[in-house]
């Protein structure tokens, strides 16, 4: 009896110590934060913050952390994200219509879904629209989302509309993951494929070219066209994610929203794994972005080119690992890469923390897309 109750009491010792702990870390992180200001920290550092501070739903099964929560319902997992446009911080009205800033808000939302493995169903749309707007830019924004739904197959069910100083838009999306599993960015495994289907640096491109007064050319694109296209419409491939989905030969997956190694840098942290970009097969993407760098005038052409393709956010194409050991995606006998995707890495062991290098070599000065960095 005396061990059983003395075991007890350093349980209950160990306990209140732990517990102690806990609010004394809490109290230093309270005490840190006092008087510093949003500006002050990254995005990432934020949402350390708050993300803590949150309750978990009962039937959430993927919380924060991902490009969509899931949740379970009697009738399956669906998944949830939400995202935003604000006038002034991503679109400007002089460089994009109603119709392109509507096209815009529904997909970069649909990109997050499909990033899960999900088919997109519904949309839920919230406005804030300034009392001197046009209704006819308005109507335009209905038609750029109507557009990009029906390019999916999904709907609009629903919203809200607010009056304020600008332009905002909120979207809200549901996928279906169809009885499917919902691919993470923690899947990654040491050997596996790194590989990617969309374009990259094209968005970044056309808003550089935007910056500097280009316009798009009339009748037969040119290239500068093409860009400024790509930032006022992305055009994420949901076709060929969803079928690489249904093969159920993804390990890792996610939505390159904020650059490349950025994002990239998120999946390794997530799988807990080193990720080594190879810059050779990047080489047609930078190639594509030759003849703006020229136009724009930089010194020196094929570094802003691949800089532009490492670090450009807002293209939402998919990045993701391929469940196969790395000797058969692209060795003797290799098994084909999933339709519209192609291998630009490796993962190469596990690392606490995750790791993202560049030909071996630590990817330096390409965080990428941050909304509070400065």
């Amino acid at each position: 009896m005396c061990s059983r109750s003395r075991g007890s009491g350093i349980l209950r010792v160990h306990h209140y110590l732990v517990h102690f702990c806990v609010l004394s870390l809490a109290r230093v992180r309270r005490e840190m934060m006092e008087g510093v200001l949003v500006r002050e920290m990254s995005e990432d550092e934020i949402l350390s913050c708050v993300v803590p501070l949150l309750p978990c739903g009962r039937h959430t099964t993927v919380p924060n952390g991902d490009d969509s929560a899931v949740l379970d319902t009697p009738d399956g997992r669906v998944t949830v994200s939400t995202d935003m446009l604000v006038e002034g911080i991503h679109f400007r009205r002089d460089w994009s219509s109603g119709e392109d800033v509507g096209w815009r808000a529904a997909m970069q939302n649909i990109a997050d879904a499909v990033a899960m493995g999900a088919a997109p169903v519904s949309l839920v749309v919230s406005f804030e629209l300034p009392g001197d707007l046009p209704v006819e830019w308005v109507e335009g924004l209905a038609r750029g989302i109507a557009a990009a739904c029906r390019s999916c197959g999904c709907g609009v069910d629903g919203g809200d509309l607010v009056a304020g100083r600008a332009v905002a838009i909120g979207v809200t999306i549901l996928g279906d993951l169809e009885g499917r599993v919902p691919l993470q960015r923690s899947g990654a495994q040491p050997g596996q494929p790194l590989i990617h289907a969309g374009v990259l640096g094209h968005s970044m491109a056309g808003l550089e070219l935007l910056q500097r007064g280009f316009a798009p050319a009339a009748g037969f694109p040119d290239a500068e066209t093409v860009f400024i296209d790509d930032f006022r419409r992305p055009k994420p491939p949901v076709a060929a994610a969803l079928r690489a989905a249904a093969e159920g030969r993804i390990a890792s997956f996610m939505d390159v929203s904020d650059g490349l190694v950025r994002d990239c840098t998120r999946l390794a942290k997530a799988s807990g794994v080193w990720i080594d970009i190879d810059t050779d097969l990047l080489h047609d993407d930078a190639q594509a972005l030759i003849e703006p760098a020229r136009h724009l005038g930089m010194s020196d052409p094929w570094g802003w080119a691949y800089r532009t393709v490492l670090s450009g956010g807002e293209d939402h194409g998919f990045l993701g690992t391929l469940d196969v050991p790395a000797e058969r995606a692209w060795g003797p006998g290799r098994g084909q890469l999933p339709d519209g995707f192609r291998r630009i890495g490796i993962v190469r062991d596990r690392v606490a923390g995750g790791r993202v290098t560049l030909d071996g070599h630590d990817a330096v000065g390409l965080g990428g897309w941050d909304h509070f960095a400065r």
